[in-house]
């Protein structure tokens, strides 16, 4: 049935029998159930399936779930807090940043990686981390300044 392992996602460990081999973005999916990561191309080409591990934003797709044991894993789920959503998930709804959603889970997960190492991002620097996410719906715009009024938020939180 396959090798046990430990996950840590969200904060949390699972701890789950598959192989090695098996896909992160299938193992978050299909046997953890966090369904917000999307699988699109699954060649790591439309940033879809985009989380964090371990800081960076990775094409979940492209990564064998043997290498992501004893990392640090973040998606889309995990920005919610307590408090509500996350000040990228509240600009990319008032910014009109979402259209069909299928995008906007990796496009936020990249937007964070970004934001959690540069505080005050440039244009440039914002469009070169969204650079491996494609949106089908919106254009690039209304994204952009979802991400440039959040990293103003997060400012004033910070």
């Amino acid at each position: 049935m396959g090798e046990q392992y430990v996950l840590k996602v969200n904060g949390k460990e699972y701890a789950l029998r598959t192989g090695g081999g098996q896909m992160l973005a299938d193992v978050l999916r299909d046997e953890l159930h966090l369904i917000g990561t999307k699988k699109g191309c699954c060649q790591g080409e439309c940033g879809a399936c985009t989380v964090i591990l371990d800081g960076k934003a990775v094409n979940s797709c492209m990564i064998p779930v043997a290498k992501a044991v004893g990392a640090d894993i973040l998606t889309i789920e995990g920005l919610q807090t307590e408090d509500g959503l996350h000040p990228l998930q509240k600009a990319f709804i008032e910014e009109g940043a979402v259209q069909c959603g299928f995008c906007t889970p990796g496009m936020i997960m990249s937007a964070k990686a970004l934001l959690d190492e540069e505080a005050n991002p440039t244009s440039a620097q914002i469009q070169e981390a969204l650079s491996g996410n494609i949106c089908r719906c919106t254009g690039y715009v209304k994204i952009e300044k979802a991400v440039q009024k959040a990293s103003e938020e997060l400012r004033k939180e910070g």
